[in-house]
C-alpha cells in the first residue's frame, strides 16, 4: 500500500461537526484507458488513448500515454501527433457504465450513503464506520481492495472531514492510491494546497488570484469574506468558506438515471439513410440493453442530430406505454428521422429514452403478457448470451459487418 499524506501541525479553525463526519472520495484510476487494458492484455503497458477518429476527442489516456503530453479532452489527431505510436481505440460506454454498476455496487457494501457524483467517481459517508472497518486508513485500504477483486482496476481514496477535500485527498496519491486528512492536519493541509486545487478555482478566477498575490488555499484568509464578495461575488464567499475548511455538503446518496441515451460522431458526415439507419439500430441496441440492466423502461424516445453545420435538432416521440426492448427503440427512432428528413449531412446522431415507469395499462384477453411478447424474449436471450460470453458474443445480422 502506497501511504497516504500525513501533517501534525494543529489545526487553527476546527468546524465542530466536521470533526465527527468523514467523508471518502472514491476516484477510479484511468477508468476507460484501464477498462480497455484491462479487457485487451495485449494493450497493458503500452500507450492508450480512448478515442479515435480524426473528428474526435481524447475520451481517457492511460498513464503510459500521459507521458507524451496526451490528456483528456485533447484532439485526437494532435495526440497522434504527440504519440504516434500510441494505442487509439473508440469509445465503448456500454463497457465502461458496466463496470461503473460493478463499482457502485462494491460501494454500496462499505456505507448505505454513497453518491455517485460520475461513471467513475462517488462520495462515501463514513462517519461512524470505524466499529466496522477500523481507522480510516484501514478503510481505505479496504476499498481498494474490494473493488480490485470485483474489477480487476485500481482506484484512489480520499478520506476527509469534508467534501471537498476528500476530493482533492483522492488526487494526492494516483494511481492506486489513498490519502488521509484528519481534522487536526486541515490547517496545515489549507495551507499547503496550490490554489488551483481547489474545485471551481481556474480561469478568470484564479488570475484574479494571482494578482492578489494568493498562491495556496491559506493566503485566501489574509483577506476577510467581504473583501472576496466585493471581488468575485458568491464565488469569493464560497471560496472563503472553502479555505476554512469548512463544506456543509454532505452525501447525496445515489438517485436513479432519469435516461439513458447513446450518440456516435462520423468520420466524414452523411445524409444516407441506410447509414443512418444502421447507426440507430446500434444505438437502440446500446439503450435497450441498458435500460434492461438498469430494470427499468422509458416512455419517451427521442433522437439528437447535429448537422454539418453544428446546427443540432431534437425529436421525441412519447409512447403509450413504457419498453426497454431495443426494436420499439429503433422502429421509434426511425421514425423521427423520416419526420426530420434530413436535407442536410449530418455529423452526429444519437437516441435517448427518458420518462422511465410503468403505466398500468388494461390487457386484452387473448393479448400476451408484456414479458411474453416475442420482442422481449429476444432481448432476453441476447441478454443472457452477452451476460456469460461478453458484448460482442452476438450481435444483430444488420450489424454483422458495421463498424462501429
Amino acid at each position: 500500500m502506497r501511504p497516504g499524506l500525513s501533517y501534525q501541525q494543529p489545526m487553527e479553525r476546527a468546524d465542530a461537526q466536521s470533526a465527527e463526519r468523514r467523508i471518502a472520495h472514491v476516484d477510479m484510476d484511468a477508468f476507460f484507458a484501464s477498462i480497455e487494458q484491462l479487457d485487451h492484455p495485449q494493450w497493458r503497458g503500452k500507450p492508450l488513448a480512448v478515442g479515435d477518429g480524426p473528428r474526435s476527442v481524447v475520451s481517457a489516456a492511460s498513464y503510459e500515454i500521459r507521458a507524451f503530453g496526451v490528456h483528456s479532452a485533447m484532439p485526437v489527431a494532435q495526440a497522434k501527433k504527440l504519440c504516434p505510436h500510441g494505442v487509439f481505440v473508440p469509445v465503448r460506454m456500454w463497457r465502461y457504465k458496466e463496470v461503473s454498476r460493478r463499482v457502485m455496487a462494491v460501494l454500496q457494501d462499505f456505507s448505505p450513503l454513497v453518491e455517485q457524483a460520475s461513471v467513475d467517481e462517488a462520495y462515501l459517508d463514513a462517519t461512524g464506520l470505524e466499529r466496522l472497518f477500523g481507522p480510516p486508513e484501514e478503510f481505505a485500504a479496504a476499498v481498494r481492495a474490494a473493488v480490485r477483486e470485483e474489477t480487476g482496476l485500481t482506484c484512489s481514496v480520499g478520506v476527509a472531514p469534508v467534501r471537498f477535500l476528500a476530493k482533492i485527498a483522492s488526487d494526492y496519491n494516483k494511481p492506486d492510491g489513498q490519502t488521509v486528512i484528519v481534522p487536526r492536519d486541515v490547517r496545515a493541509f489549507l495551507d499547503a494546497l496550490p490554489v488551483r486545487k481547489i474545485p471551481g478555482v481556474g480561469g478568470r478566477t484564479l488570475e484574479i488570484l494571482s494578482g492578489l498575490g494568493i498562491v495556496n488555499a491559506g493566503d485566501v484568509l489574509k483577506h476577510p469574506a467581504a473583501f472576496w464578495q466585493k471581488r468575485l461575488g458568491e464565488r469569493g464567499l464560497w471560496l472563503h468558506t472553502l479555505a476554512q475548511g469548512r463544506d456543509e455538503r454532505g452525501v447525496t446518496p445515489f438517485t436513479p438515471p432519469k435516461s439513458s441515451s447513446a450518440e456516435n460522431t462520423f468520420d466524414a458526415d452523411t445524409r444516407d439513410l441506410a447509414v443512418l439507419r444502421r447507426w440507430l439500430l446500434l444505438q437502440a441496441d446500446r439503450v435497450g440493453a441498458d435500460l434492461r440492466a438498469q430494470g427499468v423502461r422509458g416512455r419517451t424516445v427521442t433522437l439528437k442530430a447535429k448537422f454539418a453545420d453544428f446546427t443540432q435538432v431534437t425529436r421525441s416521440r412519447t409512447l403509450a406505454e413504457a419498453m426497454c426492448d431495443t426494436q420499439t427503440i429503433f422502429e421509434t427512432a426511425v421514425a423521427l428521422l423520416a419526420e426530420l428528413n434530413p436535407r442536410k449531412d449530418l455529423r452526429l446522431i444519437g437516441v435517448g429514452v427518458s420518462q422511465f415507469g410503468e403505466r398500468p395499462r388494461q390487457l386484452s384477453l387473448l393479448e400476451p403478457a408484456p414479458e411474453a411478447r416475442p420482442r422481449g424474449g429476444l432481448d432476453s436471450a441476447v441478454d443472457a448470451v452477452r451476460g456469460r460470453f461478453g458484448k460482442g458474443a452476438i450481435m444483430r445480422g444488420d450489424l454483422l459487418h458495421f463498424k462501429d
